[in-house]
């Protein structure tokens, strides 16, 4: 095989586990029901002047299944810190009870089970897009390489090769949704 191929390949291989990383850090923010210090990654608010994740002021931890509770290290952040919880849009009500915010993670709805397995599902769409990027990308590449004097046989197996990668990115991304969707959907 030659390097322009190689090259094609390593760079499709690093862009499509990207891709799944990604996927895999957005899934872990959709809960399923137990409560997880995860569920509030997403969360941003301002901390003097500047946008701050919240696990970057406070502590955040699960006593039991049912709760989180967030401590930040400066007890005059927890009202902003409630206020961005429920802005976060995250279906959770925070209670501040004058040293820590405690949030009791409700138990799902049939029709939220629905709504979360469907964002799984678009999460698991954009990690393909993102999959099928990579492989045009290198394709394009091996392309190029072939006009510049690259041998079609070597062109032809490098794109099924990039296919094969591509298939079996598809079937990690299938696998972990499927995961996901069994999580949310089990009471």
């Amino acid at each position: 095989m030659s390097d322009e191929v190689k090259m094609a390949l390593d760079e499709a291989t690093d862009a499509m586990q990207k891709s799944l990383d990604h996927l895999d850090n957005e899934l872990t923010k959709i809960r399923a029901g137990k409560a997880s210090p995860a569920m509030l990654d997403g969360v941003r608010l301002d901390y003097y002047g500047s946008p701050t994740l919240l696990k970057n002021i406070a502590n955040v931890n699960t006593p039991d299944a049912r709760t989180i509770t967030v401590q930040p290290w400066e007890k005059h952040m927890l009202n902003e810190i409630a206020k961005a919880i429920m802005e976060a849009n995250l279906g959770l009500n925070p209670q501040n009870n004058g040293d820590l915010i405690i949030i009791s993670v409700p138990m799902l709805t049939e029709e939220r089970r629905k709504d979360l397995s469907k964002r799984a599902h678009a999460e698991g769409e954009h990690a393909k897009v993102g999959i099928r990027n990579a492989r045009k990308e290198a394709l394009d590449f091996i392309k190029t390489a072939q006009k510049d004097g690259l041998p079609e046989d070597e062109a032809k197996a490098g794109e099924a090769k990039v296919q094969e990668l591509t298939d079996k990115f598809n079937r990690k991304v299938e696998e972990m949704i499927a995961v996901k969707d069994k999580d949310i959907m089990t009471i």
